[in-house]
């Protein structure tokens, strides 16, 4: 049997002096465009001058055993190869950007020129001819090691079993292969460092999270609670024995290597109150404390850890910043009316609930028809390679739901162009109990698979919900329903008989909705990515429209509406659900991906 061979990477954070060659390095061995990298260097600051350090962290590809990535890309554009490299062809790539949704570490880019994702490979070509990745040759301090993790006699190997080593985000279940020694918490999570306007020798690359205006409040609290809560160590809460080491690599609270000035803690002593951007939000410093430094508690030195002492001052600009942009969230808008409309003509007819009418369900089949279509080109047009969208159905992963869910598409609309073209020739098959089911099966499948879809994006925490089956579901009986009764109150011919139901099913969807909308968005939250996207669509830059559109247009004035029980405010009450689901979807789609992954 062979030997397993398993690639990794370890950066020794006590070795690696920020010099930029790994970066200079990666760049020049893959001719990549200005503006966007492979690898770069993350730097954080602690404390205050004269006493100051500063704390390196090389960012890249971790190279997962459990890759989220190579599940999620639909032609199969990124593999993970038998020596454990994930990596990349852009030959393959359709420029759909779920790749760059389901790593959790920003890894992946558009490359400007391929117009295709990119990341590091690990050098796979330089692997392949017995050479080392372009970084680990150039860089002075022999801080990044490669190798083999199975092979105990490997230098990579030795380090990881010698040295107390971190990972980035392990709670993610991605098993990362990128160590770090002397790993900063500061470095390792993103939300814990303000990403600045200004940083040391330019300004900050353009990112929402710079816009003050626009961003709302982060929880520094509960994450102190939550850093405090976890087996990290955080040094002597007095900060007066050097014995006691820091969680920023053993370094004592005064930010000395070997401290002995006596100095007071620098975020202790500060008097600085104002308010602290972490990862665009603002942080509001509590009460004063009370008490010496002697007496400070685990969550108290938490606080300071994160709030007061970490400073990011240079970074690169992040690339998942709305690389889902109103092209996808016009699209669940859209496939929710395509699906909800057919799922909910098939089961009024099936069920009796109207009479199975063969003009109707065909130009329900029509209208069905006509926001699949809608969906499918906007689909296209979220591409960045866009002549290669076929690819999904002729070189598919199926482990992807974006692949799945083209099929599922695909499958809904040849049965819709099937019913149109059977009711115009009057076939009564059209409305058979078993061609009624298959219409039902195909809207309910069309309207939740792209939940599963979102589940597959493990970068953006907040769509990890399990109740999103559920809630795509509502969404479509609530544009459906509305769909329906727009039509029927405007007098389109079919679609009469189906008013009374639909009011019915929309009143019930939009109950639902509200209802897990409060589940999805006010209820706690596991991690801090998704407390603070949620915070930033109900307090943030998505306020209004959330509050506004989301919550009294497309919530509370259709149920008001329905109430009346007038079909012309039944069908004013259809708009405005309408308009209120796409404003959710906007808030919904577009929150999380403003938060920082690195």
């Amino acid at each position: 049997m062979a030997p397993i061979t398993n690639y990794g990477f370890v950066i020794d954070n006590r070795r690696c002096i920020g010099c930029h060659a790994c970066t200079v390095a990666c760049k020049s061995e893959h001719d990549d465009p200005i503006g966007v990298n492979k690898t770069w260097v993350k730097y954080i600051e602690k404390g205050e001058f004269p006493n100051t350090n500063r704390n390196f962290s090389v960012m890249r590809c971790n190279h997962c055993d459990d890759s989220p990535c190579t599940d999620v890309c639909p032609v199969t554009a990124l593999w993970e190869r038998e020596d454990g490299i994930v990596d990349f062809d852009p030959e393959r790539c359709i420029g759909c950007k779920a790749c760059m949704q389901g790593c959790p570490y920003d890894a992946l880019y558009i490359d400007p020129n391929t117009e295709t994702a990119a990341k590091c490979n690990y050098c796979s070509h330089r692997v392949d001819t017995g050479r080392e990745p372009a970084c680990v040759t150039v860089c002075p301090e022999d801080a990044i090691v490669a190798g083999d993790l199975e092979n105990p006699d490997s230098e990579i190997a030795r380090t990881a079993s010698r040295e107390e080593v971190q990972a980035r985000k392990p709670e993610k279940g991605t098993e990362p292969k990128l160590f770090y020694v002397d790993g900063d918490e500061g470095s390792t999570t993103p939300g814990t460092t303000a990403r600045e306007e200004h940083y040391m020798w330019s300004d900050a690359p353009h990112q929402v999270e710079t816009e003050g205006e626009a961003v709302p409040d982060f929880d520094l609290e509960k994450a102190a609670e939550s850093l405090a809560a976890s087996d990290v160590s955080l040094g002597d809460a007095g900060g007066s024995d050097d014995a006691d080491a820091r969680a920023d690599g053993g370094r004592t609270d005064c930010g000395c290597d070997s401290c002995g000035c006596g100095k007071e803690d620098a975020s202790a002593s500060s008097t600085n109150t104002s308010d602290v951007q972490s990862d665009g939000g603002y942080g509001t410093e509590p009460a004063r404390r009370s008490g010496s430094d002697d007496s400070k508690g685990r969550t108290e030195r938490a606080y300071e850890l994160l709030h007061e002492e970490a400073t990011r001052v240079y970074d690169i600009g992040e690339d998942h910043y709305g690389s889902w942009g109103w092209e996808v969230y016009s699209y669940t808008w859209t496939k929710g009316i395509s699906a909800g409309t057919l799922l909910l003509s098939a089961l009024f007819m099936l069920f009796g609930v109207v009479e199975p009418d063969v003009t109707a369900f065909g130009a329900s089949a029509f209208v069905s028809g006509l926001f699949l279509a809608a969906t499918g080109v906007l689909l296209v047009l979220d591409l960045e390679q866009p002549t290669r969208f076929h690819w999904v159905l002729l070189r598919p992963n199926w482990n992807s739901w974006l692949v799945k869910g083209a099929y599922i598409i695909s499958a809904a609309g040849a049965y819709l162009g099937l019913a149109v073209l059977g009711a115009l020739l009057g076939i009564e098959a059209v409305v058979h109990p078993l061609s009624l089911g298959a219409a039902a099966v195909l809207g309910a499948a069309t309207a939740v698979y792209t939940a599963f879809l979102f589940s597959q994006s493990k970068g953006r925490d907040l769509w990890q919900s399990p109740a999103m089956p559920l809630h795509m579901f509502a969404q479509s009986i609530v544009a459906g329903g509305a769909t329906l009764i727009v039509l029927g109150v405007a007098g389109v011919p079919g679609f009469e008989a189906m008013v009374g139901p639909s009011a019915l099913a929309l009143g019930a969807g939009l109950v639902l909705h509200a209802v897990l909308v409060a589940s999805e968005i006010f209820t706690p939250h596991q991690t801090e990515d998704a407390e603070e996207a949620a915070a930033r669509i109900t307090r943030g830059r998505f306020r209004t429209a959330f509050w506004i559109g989301g919550v009294v247009v497309g919530i509370l004035l259709p149920l008001a509406a329905l109430a009346v029980g007038w079909p012309v405010l039944a069908a004013v009450a259809g708009a405005l659900a309408l308009a209120g689901l796409f404003a959710f979807e906007y808030c919904w789609i577009t929150a999380p991906q403003t938060i920082s992954l690195a």
